[in-house]
């Protein structure tokens, strides 16, 4: 059983691949926001993966869903630094 969790965390390691391209090459800002939020959700599940390998899958979890709230607030972060502005509220705000 434990080879079988092995081969499913390999596998797991390389989808990351798949999502670490676009994160790399991908054409816009957005394409790489949705790479890295597809890599750190299958790292979430690779993480729940090696606590139930270590039969310590409480510890784990916990872990996992520390890292997916600090995942999900910096891609919002992200996002919300490079949101441009539509052109009618930039002239709002310049009028102010």
């Amino acid at each position: 059983m434990e080879q079988a969790y092995v081969v499913i965390a390999v596998t797991l390691a390389l989808i990351i691949v798949i999502p670490a391209y676009r994160v790399i090459v991908g054409p816009t800002l957005f394409d790489r926001l949705l790479g890295a939020g597809a890599i750190g959700t299958k790292t979430v599940v690779l993480i729940c993966l090696v606590g139930v390998m270590f039969d310590r899958l409480d510890m784990f979890v916990d872990i996992a869903v520390a890292y997916a709230i600090l995942n999900f607030i910096g891609n919002l972060a992200i996002a919300k630094y490079f949101m441009v502005p539509k052109p009618d509220e930039a002239a709002r705000e310049g009028s102010r």
